[in-house]
């Protein structure tokens, strides 16, 4: 039940305020929050927070904490990346870790474009990629996935590098649709994760007005609904325009800080 799908690609979120900001994009630094339901039974909540610019370098964090009876799955996630003039989002690391019932474990990966590889490192196990500017990690890849939306692009198939694996994912459109919820009544388009089976199936809801925002994610196994997530509550940080070097100008600075603030 507590397994990562790619159901969690669609999740992007923002945190407490319902003012849109004209210039706001996905990059705009901002905080949301998802209630989790399995069912109709809430399991806890999850947070993302992208972190105001430092030059070129931005951080993405994913913090949930689920439970039901006497099982839990925490998680936290860092992506750190940066951003080309073309809109094209350049990965350069990713960290997972997850402690609860059962195993805890650990995933990292580190995008090392000067030497065209890409490290992975899953629990134990470790592999090389050769680089590919088109792999994402799993946490950065939403918010290019709604820089593509705002920029009108008809592909919408991404890979990534995923548990130690190189790992494709394909959405299609399936229309407009009124959302509501509790935290409010939003206009959005319908999405869902292509796959040769409709054994599983997951669908998630974007507001256009809120730079493609998800609203809800629901996900299927048999006809029956495993997996509910609703947008509790979210606010843009209002800031300046970013400033857009290439990513060869920003890997010459020192790089991200590692400070990680609330």
């Amino acid at each position: 039940m507590f397994k990562a799908s790619p159901a969690l690609f669609a999740i992007s979120l923002l945190f407490a305020s319902h003012v849109i900001l004209a210039d706001t994009t996905a990059l705009t630094p901002h905080t949301a929050e998802y209630q989790v339901y399995y069912g109709s039974i809430e399991l806890g909540r999850a947070r993302y927070i992208l972190d105001a610019p430092q030059g070129n370098f931005f951080q993405y964090r994913f913090d949930s904490d689920i439970g039901l009876l006497m099982l839990s799955d925490k998680r936290h996630i860092r992506s750190e990346f940066t951003l080309e003039d073309n809109n094209q989002l350049v990965p350069m690391r990713y960290s997972v870790e997850r402690t609860g019932t059962g195993p805890s474990f650990r995933e990292q990966a580190a995008f090392a474009k000067g030497q065209n590889v890409i490290h992975s490192r899953y629990k134990d196990e470790r592999a090389k990629f050769p680089y590919d500017s088109e792999l994402f990690d799993p946490l950065m890849v939403q918010l290019q996935f709604r820089l593509d939306m705002q920029a009108h692009k008809d592909k919408l198939h991404y890979t990534m590098v995923k548990e130690g694996e190189v790992d494709d994912y394909a959405f299609k459109i399936i229309g407009k649709e009124r959302v509501n919820i509790d935290s409010g009544s939003y206009q959005t388009v319908k999405f869902e994760v292509v796959r040769d089976s409709k054994k599983r199936q997951t669908f998630f809801w974007m507001a256009p007005e809120l730079s493609y925002l998800p609203i809800r994610l629901t996900h299927f196994e048999k006809g029956s609904k495993q997996l509910d997530i609703k947008l509790l509550n979210y606010r843009f940080e209002p800031s300046n325009k970013v400033s857009v070097p290439t990513t060869e100008q920003a890997q010459a600075n020192d790089g991200p800080s590692n400070k990680e603030g609330e």
